[in-house]
């Protein structure tokens, strides 16, 4: 498989929306708005529909699910030990790597959506949904809960109201009640949900911003191999550890390699931290993903 013609379309859709962004009147203000309709109507959608369309089988999702989750954590706990490391935790500001630790492990949720198809089908989706939906809750808890505890803030409202868990929550209700959308009905959604995966590709473009992180690179660096090299390794071992078959290695290795949430930038200042710092790490993630996924998917993949 052509890789790198496999993730061209998604990776010029962001170049699109940096170009977009930086060099014509469509400015950073317009892509805002563009990311609030992405995430709190257009995104839910898809998820939504993504998880309805398709029978679920819990029995065969069981061991995705748990390698998801077991990565999830273990991402989680290696990104939060950084400041304890002898060698390291002495370079390392506590109050920055509280902030900039989500970009470790959350994942761009618009990005792993347009590749689960290509990369593993139609039946990737439906996977894909429900990897989302496991954990994003857990990876939002992963994020809040260290600002939360250096600003002296409550993040238990912040989860209830997330519009991805929401959505995912209510597809997976739908789905097991035998729910499924009218004929008349699909065609629109299915826009919405091609609508989404565009926009929300050049939103993360118009977002990238090459922040100062001069004053602390060590932690950037340790940050982003955890994202970048240790997560898809980490998939790796989980795949086989669960016995996984081609089509779930597939998209579990995908999942562990797609760049950051482009939302950690947004958390991060919403919650009175260095929001510059972490949109510069959101940046260099976004184009270091062009390089974890063809090591991810080609390199670790065909040493299944």
């Amino acid at each position: 498989m052509n890789f790198a013609q496999l993730l061209f379309p998604d990776f010029s859709l962001i170049l699109c929306g940096y170009l977009v962004c930086r060099f014509t009147k469509l400015n950073r203000p317009v892509w805002e708005q563009v990311e609030s309709l992405v995430y709190y109507f257009l995104f839910p959608v898809l998820l939504f529909q993504s998880i309805v369309k398709n029978p679920l089988d819990l029995g065969a999702a069981s061991a995705l699910v748990g390698a998801a989750v077991s990565l999830a954590l273990c991402a989680i706990a290696l990104t939060y030990s950084l400041p304890h490391w002898p060698w390291l935790g002495r370079c390392i500001d506590v109050r920055l790597h509280a902030a900039s630790a989500q970009v470790g492990f959350r994942f761009n949720s618009f990005i792993l959506l347009a590749l689960a198809d290509r990369i593993a089908g139609p039946q990737a989706l439906l996977m894909v949904a429900v990897i989302i939906g496991c954990c994003v809750p857990i990876f939002n808890v992963g994020a809040v809960w260290p600002m939360a505890r250096h600003a002296n803030k409550g993040f238990g409202r912040e989860l209830l109201r997330n519009p991805l868990i929401i959505a995912t929550a209510s597809g997976l209700l739908a789905n097991l009640l035998g729910f499924s959308l009218p004929d008349w009905l699909a065609p629109t959604v299915n826009r919405i949900g091609q609508a989404s995966l565009a926009l929300g590709l050049m939103a993360a473009g118009a977002g990238m911003q090459f922040g100062s992180m001069a004053s602390a690179k060590t932690l950037a660096v340790a940050v982003l191999a955890i994202k970048h090299l240790a997560m898809p390794l980490m998939a790796f071992g989980l795949a086989r550890l669960f016995r996984l078959d081609a089509t779930q290695t597939a998209v579990l290795l995908t999942f562990s390699a797609v760049p950051t949430a482009s939302s950690c930038y947004v958390l991060a200042a919403r919650m009175g931290y260095n929001g510059p710092y972490v949109a510069g790490l959101v940046t260099l993630s976004t184009l270091l993903g062009m390089l974890s996924l063809p090591f991810a998917l080609g390199v670790l993949g065909g040493l299944r």
